[in-house]
């Protein structure tokens, strides 16, 4: 989408509206989100430090950040159209705003864009990950292995997934990645890759029909959310290895349960077999009280008798064989 002309303008004024705090926010490297309740009180996540309070905005300047983003995203936002979605105009953060009537008074979400890659040893140096489950995806990228990596909202798994597709371009320097998202997260240093954006008339099931046209070695996809996890799933089956993708889920199992059901809003077939052959690896990642720690790794063998046949690294490093329907 190309910036209208008035996009600095748009930029100060937005800034103006948010007001010196949230801008200075937007700034550091260790907020993870930006939070407006409706009753105006102000939540802001930092890494390790949580969610707390830090002020209040009015709903008029709340109102204003609103409609300045719309502005920005040149689309229109108002009570018959009260949700806008979209990268803020600033740094590309992900943003989320909701006027009235869906909620009492405006509102909004910002998800902080990650400005600085962790790589998997700060992961087992800060107690996210083990040293075996740090080892076993090195294994499986090099291997390449089709990576699924879940975990619900905020647990980092698109930092996590950063991660991953660092030791992806450590591993294979010369392999060309397309890299297929909803909004700038995907963070790769590649030498040769191609990134494509979904659009308001181009949904990411188009985008992986493209993408076998651009000569892929492996593909990334920044989250399934949909019926196109069938079409990435037969993509990795058909000549693509060593992709990687996330995925909305509180466990590696639930991860495949969750598949199947996408998979289904595109094929009155069970997919469970597909699935089975396509994900090699998932990756589980939670945030606990403690903070965010990669809860198990499974290795996914096939599906067979009604079931996926696995291997689970659980956080303990503890391991065991086992079957999950």
């Amino acid at each position: 989408m190309n910036q209208p002309r008035s996009h600095p303008r748009l930029v100060r004024k937005l800034q103006e509206a948010l007001g010196d705090q949230l801008c200075v926010a937007l700034d550091d490297a260790n907020v993870v989100e930006i939070m407006l309740n409706p009753d105006g009180k102000l939540f802001i996540e930092r890494v390790g430090h949580g969610m707390n309070p830090v002020g209040e905005m009015s709903p008029a300047a709340a109102e204003m950040v609103i409609g300045t983003v719309a502005h920005a995203l040149q689309s229109e936002v108002d009570a018959q159209q009260p949700i806008i979605s979209g990268e803020l105009p600033i740094g590309g953060h992900r943003f989320e705003g909701l006027l009235p009537p869906v909620v009492a008074n405006p509102a909004f979400t910002i998800r902080r864009r990650a400005s600085h890659l962790i790589p998997l040893d700060d992961y087992v140096r800060i107690g996210i990950m083990t040293v075996d489950q740090a080892a076993t995806i090195r294994s499986a990228v090099s291997a390449r292995l089709n990576i699924i990596i879940s975990g619900g909202t905020g647990s980092g798994k698109t930092t996590l997934a950063n991660a991953v597709i660092d030791e992806i371009v450590r591993s294979a320097p010369e392999d060309r990645l397309v890299i297929l998202e909803d909004t700038a997260e995907i963070q790769c240093t590649a030498k040769n890759a191609v990134v494509l954006r979904t659009s308001d008339t181009i949904d990411m099931a188009r985008l992986l029909r493209s993408t076998m046209r651009l000569r892929p070695d492996r593909i990334v996809v920044g989250e399934v959310r949909d019926g196109a996890a069938l079409t990435l799933l037969k993509a990795w089956n058909t000549g693509h290895p060593g992709g990687v993708a996330t995925i909305h889920a509180n466990t590696a199992t639930s991860a495949l349960r969750r598949l199947a059901q996408l998979t289904a809003e595109a094929s009155q077939q069970p997919m469970q077999e597909v699935i089975g052959e396509a994900v090699d690896l998932v990756v589980s990642i939670e945030r606990t009280s403690r903070g965010r720690r990669v809860r198990d790794v499974i290795h996914v063998e096939q599906f067979a008798d009604g079931q996926y046949q696995i291997e689970s690294d659980q956080f303990t490093e503890e391991q065991e064989a086992r079957h999950v329907a």
